[in-house]
């Protein structure tokens, strides 16, 4: 298989338009097969998954409601989760860039009653990431040392990841898809530490996406809602996100924008349920309810050394992007109603 890739790829590199109808033709087959892969995992594997996992999350809370809360002092302390979900630039969760490394350290660094999770690929169902799966590893290991024309195959990877955030919005297919991801959310939440037992006050779940991260972090909701004793909050860090999935679910929203972002406008444009006038989508019902809230995060772009991780000092400022997105994420008022 990885020689035929490499005769095809060695083919279009002989003519740019040719790559251009190649990567054409690859979109709109992953576009068709997205949900065929969420499919065969669901009937192979998934479907049992689900059922044992989810059952076990919702035996767990009703037997923590019914104890009490008798946690361990290490345990107790902590009353919150941040997980963490990636944009669709990224092919692993376990492969962050450096600034989203150092976000998360400091964030638990300032805020020391909550965890983060790092450990979810939000675009795949089965909590893998791209070099796990055998049809992209070889795309994935050009791009890992790829010059020149062959930079494409990073933009091919992204574009494998910009089909999960549709299939995440999909009313027909996204259900499936997003409970897979909120299982893993909470696998993960668990494998960090035990989760605490539920008390009076419930734990407080972060969920921050950044790019299409936002829209899986919302497509989860309402199933970690139902299995966990949480109250859930979304912070979107220039994310892409339509307006019906999981704003009923959660506490409050939080979109931080950058104003050299356009990408961050897509959605905006692309979904109706984010207009204006469509005044009974949940999107619209959190806005006029103020459970929605939009902020600039500063000049940032989407992505890269001037995006909302980057390492870069700010042009007309003396402190870097990254800062910049730090100092907006620590003002949200989520932190002190944590501390009180």
């Amino acid at each position: 298989m990885f020689r035929f890739f490499g005769n095809v790829l060695a083919w279009f590199r002989s003519g740019t338009l040719n790559l251009l109808l190649f990567a054409v033709v690859l979109l709109l087959l992953w576009g068709t097969l997205a949900p065929v892969g969420t499919l065969v995992w669901w009937i192979e594997q998934g479907s049992d998954e689900l059922e044992v996992g989810s059952e076990r999350l919702l035996n767990r809370s009703r037997e923590d409601a019914g104890a009490g809360s008798e946690a361990g002092s290490e345990e107790a302390a902590v009353n919150c989760y941040i997980v963490f979900l990636t944009g669709v630039g990224d092919v692993s969760a376990d492969q962050l860039a450096s600034g989203e490394e150092i976000f998360l350290d400091q964030l638990e660094q300032e805020h020391p009653y909550c965890l983060t999770v790092r450990d979810v690929f939000p675009y795949s169902a089965a909590n893998q990431d791209i070099g796990g799966q055998q049809i992209f590893e070889y795309l994935w290991q050009v791009a890992e040392e790829a010059e020149g024309w062959l930079e494409l195959t990073k933009y091919v990877l992204q574009a494998r990841n910009v089909w999960r955030l549709a299939l995440s919005a999909d009313d027909r297919y996204g259900a499936i898809y997003n409970q897979a991801i909120a299982l893993s959310i909470a696998e993960q939440m668990e494998n960090q530490q035990p989760i605490p037992d539920a008390s009076e006050d419930p734990l407080q779940l972060i969920l921050m996406g950044t790019s299409g991260g936002a829209q899986v972090a919302l497509g989860a909701a309402p199933y970690l809602r139902q299995w966990l004793p949480v109250e859930i909050t979304v912070v979107s860090l220039g994310g892409v996100f339509d307006g019906n999935t999981g704003f009923d679910h959660v506490q409050q929203i939080y979109h931080l924008h950058g104003e050299r972002d356009w990408i961050d406008n897509i959605s905006s444009v692309l979904f109706p349920s984010r207009w204006r006038w469509t005044v009974g989508s949940p999107f619209n019902r959190a806005r006029r309810q103020e459970r929605y809230t939009a902020l600039s995060s500063g000049p940032h772009e989407h992505e890269g050394d001037e995006g909302y991780f980057g390492e870069t000092i700010a042009e007309g400022d003396n402190t870097t992007y990254l800062d910049l997105t730090l100092q907006r994420v620590n003002e949200l008022s989520i932190w002190s109603d944590l501390n009180n």
